[in-house]
C-alpha cells in the first residue's frame, strides 16, 4: 500500500494531501452512515505519520460539521510527516482543541483514581477514533504508545479505526502487544491481509473499504516499478470463472474424479468427497475403498462407480487402472494409516500421471517421510488443517497458527505443490505465485466431514478443465459460500457435512444466474 501510494503520488501528480482529504472524507461519511448523531462529542487520536494526517482532516471536517471535537497528539511532533504537520497547524487555525497523550493519561489516571469501575472519562464521548499507526506499523507497541491504547479501549462510545486498528499487523493479522479494539474500521482503496487473519479481525469490528485514489492503476503493471498484489480473495464475481455447461455434451465432456478414500467401517469420508465431486458438475465419480463398503457406498451414493480392493492388502494393478481411467484422483479421505494406507498412497504418488488432490489420513502418512514430496510427481494438491500441517512440518499447532501465510507459502514452496491450509482463514498457496486468502464461510464448518466436502468440490473443478492453481483457491470459496448457505438455514449450531451437501446447488445455481 505504501508503494501504491508513492506510485499515485509520482506517477499520476496527485498530491498527498489531497489523498489524505479523500480519506478523511470518507471516515467521516462511513462515521455518518453508522449512525453518528448529531453534535456528538468526539476524540480523535493521532500519530505523527500521515495515517494520524488521516485523523487530523477528520477533526476539522466534523468540527466544521459542529461536532464536539478534541485531538489526542502521540508521538515526537519533530518526527511528524509534512503533512501531519500541515494538518495539525490548520486545526489549530480552526481552534479545535489538542491534547497531548501525555496530559490525558494524567488526567485518565487522576479521573479514576479509587474507581474500582473506571468511570469518569468513559462517559465522556459518543466516538473514539484511532489514527495513530497506519499499515506500516511492524514493532512491538510499549510505553505511553501502549498506555494510550489501553486508555482509549476503556473509553465509552464508539470505537472507529483509520485504515487499520493500531496494533495489528497489517501483513499477518497479529497483535503486538497490545491493540485498539474498534467497532468500525474504514480501510482504503484495498483491504489490508491482517484485518483478515486472526486474531486481527476480531480487533477490526465491521470493515468497510473506501475507494481514495488509489486503483489497479496505481501497480503500474507494465513498468519497471510496477508490483500486483501478492494476495487476493475471491468475490462472488468470480463465480464467473466456473467452467460453463456447454448445450452439446455427454457425461463424458465434465470428467472423471478418483476418490480413493475410506477404511473398514470408514465409508463416510469417501461418500462426501464423492458426492461433492457431483454436486460441483463431474459426469463421473468412482470411489476406490475396500470390499466392506461395499454395500453401504452403493447404497447411499448409487451415482459412483464403485471399485472395492483387498482391506488387508490393496492390489497394486487394481489402483494404476483406476487411476488410468480418471482426469483427477482425490487421496485420503478416512484412509486410515496402516500399511494398507501406505501402500495406497505410495501407489498414487508414485504412478499418477493426472492432478491429485491429498487430504487427511494421507498427509499423516506423508508426514512419517515428507521427503517422499520431494520426487518428481504430477500436479499436487494438499489440503491440511492445523494438527495436519504441525506433523508435516514437525512444528507445533501454535506455530502454524501465528504463521498461518508463512507455513503454507513455505511448504508449497519446498514441494513445490499447492497448499491449502485450512484454519478459520483458509490460505491457498500456489509455488512462487499468488496467495489466496478466503473470505467465505463460518465457524459452524468446523465439523466432521467438511474437508472432505471440500476435496471433492475442488476436484470436481479440475476434472471440468479448471487448472489446478484456480480450482484450489475457487473451490475452497465455493466451500465456504456453501456454508453459509447452510448457516442460514440450520444455524451454525447444527452444520454438518451433510448440510453442506446440501447448499453446494445453491451455490453453482449463482453461477448460472451469472451466465444468464
Amino acid at each position: 500500500m505504501k508503494q501504491y501510494d508513492m506510485n499515485t503520488m509520482d506517477a499520476f501528480g496527485i498530491p498527498s494531501l489531497v489523498l489524505i482529504e479523500r480519506a478523511a472524507l470518507a471516515a467521516v461519511e462511513e462515521l455518518e452512515r453508522d449512525g453518528l448523531k448529531e453534535k456528538s462529542r468526539i476524540l480523535i487520536a493521532c500519530g505523527t505519520g500521515n495515517n494520524g494526517a488521516d485523523g487530523l482532516v477528520m477533526a476539522r471536517l466534523l468540527y466544521l460539521k459542529d461536532h464536539t471535537v478534541q485531538i489526542l497528539t502521540v508521538g515526537n511532533r519533530t518526527k511528524a510527516t509534512p503533512e501531519n504537520k500541515k494538518e495539525l497547524e490548520i486545526a489549530k487555525n480552526y481552534g479545535i482543541p489538542v491534547i497531548t497523550a501525555e496530559g490525558f493519561l494524567q488526567r485518565f489516571d487522576r479521573d479514576n483514581t479509587d474507581a474500582e469501575d473506571r468511570t469518569g472519562l468513559q462517559e465522556e464521548y459518543d466516538v473514539v477514533a484511532d489514527a495513530v499507526f497506519g499499515v506500516g506499523l511492524s514493532r512491538r507497541i510499549e510505553g505511553v504508545y501502549a498506555q494510550l491504547l489501553e486508555c482509549l479501549n476503556e473509553l465509552s462510545g464508539k470505537k472507529t479505526a483509520v485504515d487499520i486498528p493500531s496494533g495489528i499487523d497489517a501483513d499477518d493479522g497479529s497483535v503486538l502487544g497490545t491493540a485498539f479494539r474498534a467497532d468500525l474500521t474504514v480501510t482504503f482503496s484495498y483491504e489490508k491481509v491482517g484485518m483478515r487473519l486472526f486474531p486481527g479481525q476480531s480487533y477490526c469490528g465491521k470493515i468497510v473499504c473506501r475507494s481514495v485514489g488509489i486503483d489497479d492503476r496505481s501497480f503500474l503493471a507494465d513498468s519497471e516499478r510496477g508490483h500486483e498484489p501478492a494476495m487476493a480473495a475471491f468475490t462472488s464475481e468470480d463465480l464467473a470463472m466456473i467452467p460453463e455447461r456447454r448445450p452439446h455434451t455427454n457425461k463424458g465432456s465434465y470428467g472423471k474424479v478418483l476418490v480413493i478414500a475410506g477404511s473398514v467401517n470408514m465409508a463416510g469420508a469417501a461418500i462426501f468427497s464423492a458426492r461433492a465431486a457431483y454436486l460441483s458438475g463431474c459426469g463421473l465419480v468412482r470411489v476406490l475403498t475396500p470390499e466392506e463398503n461395499r454395500t453401504i457406498i452403493q447404497s447411499t451414493l448409487p451415482e459412483a462407480v464403485l471399485t472395492t480392493y483387498n482391506s488387508k492388502k490393496p492390489e497394486t494393478e487394481v489402483v494404476i487402472a483406476a487411476m488410468q481411467w480418471a482426469d483427477v484422483i482425490v487421496c485420503g479421505p478416512g484412509l486410515g494409516t496402516g500399511d494398507a494406507a501406505r501402500r495406497l498412497v505410495q501407489a498414487v504418488l508414485k504412478n499418477a500421471a493426472i492432478p491429485v488432490i491429498m487430504d487427511a489420513d494421507a498427509l499423516n502418512v506423508i508426514a512419517e517421510e515428507t521427503d517422499i514430496l520431494r520426487k518428481p510427481h504430477t500436479d499436487l494438491i494438499v489440503t491440511p488443517h492445523l494438527g495436519e500441517m504441525a506433523r508435516l512440518q514437525g512444528v507445533t499447532v501454535s506455530y502454524i497458527q501465528d504463521h498461518l501465510v508463512e507455513s503454507a507459502e513455505e511448504f508449497a514452496r519446498t514441494y513445490n505443490l499447492i497448499c491449502v491450509l485450512k484454519d478459520a482463514r483458509t490460505i491457498t498457496a500456489i509455488p512462487y505465485e499468488r496467495t489466496y486468502v478466503n473470505l467465505s464461510g463460518n465457524n459452524g464448518m468446523a465439523t466432521g466431514g467438511s474437508g472432505d466436502v471440500l476435496t471433492g468440490v475442488i476436484a470436481g473443478l479440475i476434472a471440468q478443465g479448471t487448472k489446478p492453481e484456480l480450482a484450489a483457491p475457487l473451490g475452497v470459496y465455493v466451500h465456504g459460500l456453501a456454508g453459509d448457505e447452510a448457516a442460514e438455514k440450520y444455524g451454525r449450531y447444527s452444520l454438518t457435512a451433510g448440510s453442506l451437501l446440501d447448499a453446494l446447488p445453491k451455490v453453482f445455481k449463482k453461477k448460472e444466474g451469472i451466465e444468464s
